[in-house]
């Protein structure tokens, strides 16, 4: 159910991310700092990059030595073969490439541009940012670890920019869910005017993510928000519940 009031609060302060670093206890020094602590039942919004940062999910490209058949793809679209060769590598096959767009499905079924591979908010311009190994697990390692020091019951969700088929421009959806369900199902309940529902579920992770994005926007240096006030539906979910099946991707 909704809240009353939701507020979204944005972490200020925190540091450039470097591979092996705690994040969390990163995040909790931040918000004590801000003298914003964290409570119970808030939701921890952390965009991808900084958790791939900790992760050490990064590439140089100067290491990278691309294939033929990257190197013809990028020829053709006037692309960074090494970078290609990266998307390639991260994808489980290629959904499409069309006016210098690839698009691709990674390893965890995600399907978006290039793999998810990001080269924006990285302090070298020759290193890239990959998506975290299994960034639910990632979730689940902050929030465990968010719990264990703080004592408090939080969910995590994971956040990555994606483009859509049905519209243009990008949102923030999750790529990684803990502590919460990331779908909230009406089916079969009743709207005020008694109509019965059939069809409608929400992806209330992805709402979360994009909600957050309001107050982190992509210049200024915020990768984390706090959400607090929303009443997030139960369960152990994750974002890889949010893929929809092969057979009901009209888009495949």
């Amino acid at each position: 159910m909704a809240s009353q009031e939701i507020r979204l609060i944005p972490l200020r302060g925190l540091p450039e991310i470097l591979p092996g670093q705690d994040l969390t206890a990163l995040i909790i020094e931040a918000a004590r700092e801000q003298g914003t602590e964290l409570q119970e039942r808030d939701v921890v919004v952390i965009t991808q990059k900084i958790v791939s940062k900790a992760e050490g999910r990064l590439v140089d490209l100067r290491d990278v030595t691309p294939s033929p058949f990257a190197c013809e793809i990028a020829e053709t679209y006037a692309k960074d073969a090494r970078l290609v060769e990266i998307v390639l590598q991260e994808s489980r096959r290629i959904v499409r490439m069309d006016h210098g767009v690839i698009i691709t499905e990674t390893k965890h079924g995600f399907v978006c541009a290039n793999s998810g591979v990001d080269a924006s908010n990285v302090p070298d311009k020759e290193v890239v940012a990959l998506l975290p190994e299994d960034a639910d697990r990632s979730a689940f390692g902050i929030r465990s670890s968010i719990m264990n020091l703080l004592g408090i019951d939080v969910a995590v969700v994971i956040s990555d920019s994606f483009g859509r088929p049905w519209r243009d421009g990008i949102v923030d959806v999750a790529v990684g869910v803990a502590g919460m369900s990331a779908k909230r199902d009406y089916v079969d309940q009743k709207d005020p005017h008694g109509y019965n529902l059939r069809a409608t579920v929400m992806a209330t992770a992805d709402e979360l993510a994009s909600a957050a994005e309001l107050a982190m926007g992509k210049l200024e240096r915020v990768p984390v928000v706090i959400v607090r006030g929303y009443d997030y539906p139960q369960g152990e979910g994750k974002a890889t519940d949010l893929v929809r099946a092969p057979e009901l991707d009209m888009f495949r």
